[in-house]
């Protein structure tokens, strides 16, 4: 009677589907014409940085000779200016992403209709917020970067705060907790390029990671402190699981069929970044589990534990 009650009260709605629509086609043209002019300038100045590169690398062994503090200078200079000249193009794939997934609930809305709107949890929205500035500076500010040609990878503490996000505050607001803080990470560094793929898989990893965690096994409901435990693990195992298969198989064709990166590199990259993303999925599970049982007591105490429902997932 109760669900009945529910789908009777919701009403269609045509506006977010609208928006996002109008979002996505001027992203999508946006992305092909920055394509074709800034990034295709961006792959012309890695090319030259590349070149500068090897001539530093070979002075420093000895077997050529040069000025080699005007290379390393010009070397910073192609780095910034080949930096500025990939942001048009991330930017607008990013909005294009985002764009895609709104259109996808603006689809949801005009078929099966909303709710009517309810009061904004602002606990939880604070708490969304403070989850998503410790990614951003676990992956800032915590990396260690490892160049790949010209490209690079990282050892870092994001996912950390992505999985801690989700199990404090749910799929949703956790996925997004982590998106928008990793993805902000990625466009104020020299990880400009990863922006989009970033925000779609760590959105991912927290709808993974609430669904296994209040969905399946109610993990905000009072329980034994043992069934917390293994269940914390569980959900952050198959959060982190799934971005050691996703994130290097994703960047593989990411960056080889919207990048432009020749495939060789993109494979190349692609191996060490299963490297260090399964370093980096076993740190995000020891310490997110850590934090978490550290955290549930404290907040409880205080008032600010979340009460994760599966309908709010």
């Amino acid at each position: 009677m109760k669900n009945y009650e529910t789908n009777a009260s919701r009403k269609r709605s045509y506006g977010l589907l609208i928006i996002s629509a109008v979002i996505v086609i001027a992203a999508l043209a946006f992305a092909i014409y920055s394509y074709g002019t800034s990034y295709a300038k961006s792959v012309e100045l890695g090319n030259e940085l590349t070149g500068i590169k090897s001539r530093i690398a070979a002075i420093e062994d000895g077997t050529a000779a040069g000025d080699l503090d005007a290379l390393n200078a010009s070397k910073a200079a192609l780095s910034d200016e080949q930096l500025s000249s990939q942001r048009p193009y991330s930017y607008s794939l990013a909005v294009l992403f985002l764009g895609i997934m709104l259109l996808a609930k603006g689809i949801y809305n005009a078929v099966y209709g909303v709710l009517p709107s309810q009061k904004t949890d602002i606990k939880k929205l604070a708490q969304a917020g403070l989850l998503a500035a410790l990614c951003y500076v676990g992956f800032a500010f915590f990396k260690i970067d490892i160049p790949v040609g010209t490209e690079k990878t990282a050892f870092h503490f994001g996912n950390v705060f992505c999985v801690l996000a989700a199990l404090l505050l749910g799929g949703f607001w956790g996925g997004m907790a982590g998106a928008v803080g990793m993805t902000i990470g990625d466009l104020t560094t020299s990880y400009v390029t990863s922006a989009p793929k970033t925000f779609l898989l760590k959105l991912i990893i927290g709808l993974i990671v609430g669904l296994v965690a209040h969905k399946i096994f109610r993990l905000s409901r009072p329980h034994s402190a043992s069934y917390v435990t293994r269940v914390t693990i569980l959900a952050a195992v198959c959060g982190m699981g799934f971005n050691i298969i996703a994130d290097p198989l994703v960047g593989y064709f990411y960056k080889t069929y919207l990048l432009g990166v020749p495939q060789d590199l993109a494979a190349t990259l692609a191996k060490l970044n299963l490297l260090t993303t399964s370093v980096n999925a076993v740190i995000a599970v020891i310490a997110a589990t850590i934090f978490y049982l550290a955290l549930r007591p404290a907040l409880k105490k205080a008032g600010l534990f979340v009460q994760v429902t599966p309908e709010a997932e």
